[in-house]
């Protein structure tokens, strides 16, 4: 626990009406296309730096607001000479206070208005620096965030990845990379954020694993002499785990239960390949890749398999090669690798009107999983010399590498966490 520390200003920070901290009615409104301007102040006492630094970061890292440094900020020993903050150009300012509880009160002021607009209290687990600890800060971040935008951030998510034959996850803003299994590939997580689930290619049985990141428990889900199970992924009510599975006589997706029975055939491929499935939001239809066509391709099609269309449009021959699909949460757009002039990039197809955008630009980039956002996606990239984790905002470009050291690839994006 924290000792008892002085607070940022004279007064504690007022308290607002709990139906005004679910509202949204400042003047610095997040509007679609503008950065609004924020400033961190510094947080007297034991990690109140740490703690600084990470919310400024993560705020930084949602690509919806503009970040003045710390150092510029006035002394604030007092009430909010909000004159001063408006002279750099502040729209918010995020004030913290780290509380005798171990807790961290934290205010949101409008310089505009001139007010306190939200405050809250958010717990911090102990021990302070852990991995649970700084998973508890970034849900400060994504609150604020909340206030401002309307909607929560993605700073308190994980990435999950495969390096070295294992599965490992790392803390959206880079920070404590751990291994999570003994081996696998693939990975996927559960909605709930709890597990994971990822194939082992044993050359024996091949299964569909499931760990539970709490506890370390490992279950087999699907497993067959000399067939290979790969890309598995769970869909939106927990309750149905797809993969692909191959033979001699091709690669078909295939469904069952979470809880085992006998696998259902989704896609009848006769020798193609039909793999990386992934889930509609709604959980009623699949994209996937297959070479149905003679090279691969994305399509859509119902959970059972009908009603199958192709999403990518054959334009280019056999030179064709498009994979790796992703649906973003919120049901828009499809997320795919596409090889354009001899390397792979990520690309984005519009639902609703067909229309593809291009993503990335420099070195090979493969595999896009979306952040609960729906506007961010990490994926795989050649661009630093070593395959590595990189995420790009899709509306405006802005990239930055998330993973450094041995090579890195497969990663998928968690749900919204919560600090246990």
């Amino acid at each position: 626990m924290f000792a008892a520390i002085a607070t940022l200003a004279a007064a504690a920070v007022p308290r607002v009406a709990a139906a005004q901290e679910k509202g949204v009615s400042l003047s610095i409104q997040y509007r679609p296309g503008q950065k609004t301007t924020l400033i961190v102040l510094p947080i007297a006492g034991a990690n109140g730096d740490s703690i600084a630094r990470m919310v400024s970061r993560d705020l930084d890292f949602s690509d919806r607001f503009t970040i003045v440094s710390s150092s510029s900020a006035p002394a604030v020993n007092g009430a909010i000479n909000y004159a001063l903050f408006t002279k750099l150009g502040v729209d918010g300012i995020v004030q913290a206070t780290l509380l005798p509880s171990g807790w961290v009160r934290v205010a949101l002021h409008d310089v505009g208005l001139k007010n306190v607009k939200n405050s809250r209290d958010f717990p911090l687990p102990t021990p302070a620096l852990s991995a649970t600890w700084r998973l508890a800060v970034h849900g400060v971040s994504d609150g604020v965030e909340e206030w401002i935008t309307g909607a929560r951030g993605i700073a308190q998510t994980r990435v999950a990845f495969t390096r070295g034959g294992r599965v490992w996850t790392i803390d959206s803003d880079g920070a404590n990379v751990t291994a999570v299994t003994p081996s696998g590939m693939s990975p996927q997580w559960l909605p709930s954020g709890r597990g994971i689930v990822y194939s082992v290619l044993d050359g024996v049985r091949n299964p569909i694993m499931l760990t539970d990141l709490s506890t370390g428990a490992q279950r087999v889900l699907a497993s067959a002499q000399g067939v290979e199970h790969t890309t598995p992924i769970v869909s939106p009510d927990g309750r149905t785990v797809v993969y692909a599975r191959g033979s001699d006589t091709g690669t078909d997706l295939y469904q069952q239960s979470m809880d085992g029975g006998t696998p259902r055939r989704i896609t009848v491929g006769r020798g193609r390949a039909s793999a990386q499935a992934s889930f509609s939001p709604d959980g009623q239809r699949l994209a996937f890749m297959s070479d149905r066509s003679g090279h691969p391709e994305v399509y859509i099609s119902d959970l059972d398999g009908t009603n199958t269309e192709l999403l990518t449009a054959a334009a280019f021959g056999d030179r064709d090669y498009r994979a790796g699909p992703d649906w973003s949460p919120d049901g828009r757009l499809v997320a795919f690798q596409s090889r354009n002039g001899g390397t792979f990039q990520i690309m984005t197809i519009n639902l609703r009107d067909q229309s593809v955008k291009q993503v990335t630009n420099d070195g090979r980039n493969d595999d896009p999983s979306w952040a609960p956002d729906s506007r961010h996606v990490v994926f795989t990239s050649t661009r630093s010399g070593t395959r590595q984790l990189w995420i790009v905002d899709t509306e405006t470009g802005r990239t930055r590498q998330l993973t450094f050291g041995p090579e890195t690839r497969l990663s998928a994006w968690s749900p919204r966490l919560l600090a246990q």
